[in-house]
């Protein structure tokens, strides 16, 4: 499957120590473009990343697979420790729900 550098996951930023905007890539994270707007950002690291995938192939290896095109089974394991796991499951007791539905609602609150 070939690997388009549009299906990375960019982020623009500013940067006040540069004093420019910062054009980034989530899956290349040592990658990076400055540039004196945010659209030339965006321009600039989306090429940065197309080359360096054109290097990777070239090379023979094979670049990181896009965020956008992972499959996600939406379960996962997090540690905590004994005192926040009672906590947690004493609120949602109260509450009548899931540990898995009250932190689930956590986790999706901004």
């Amino acid at each position: 499957m070939a690997i388009k550098s549009d299906r990375y996951t960019y982020r623009i930023t500013w940067s006040e120590e540069d004093k420019e905007y910062v054009g980034l890539c989530v899956e290349f994270p040592s990658l990076s473009w400055l540039a004196e707007s945010p659209e030339s950002a965006l321009k600039g690291i989306r090429k940065v990343v197309e080359d360096v995938i054109q290097d990777i192939k070239t090379n023979g290896e094979s670049p990181p697979e896009p965020i956008s095109c992972k499959k996600f089974s939406g379960k996962f394991v997090v540690r905590i420790p004994p005192e926040v796991h009672r906590s947690l499951a004493i609120q949602a007791e109260e509450e009548g729900i899931s540990l898995n539905r009250l932190v689930s609602a956590k986790l999706s609150q901004q």
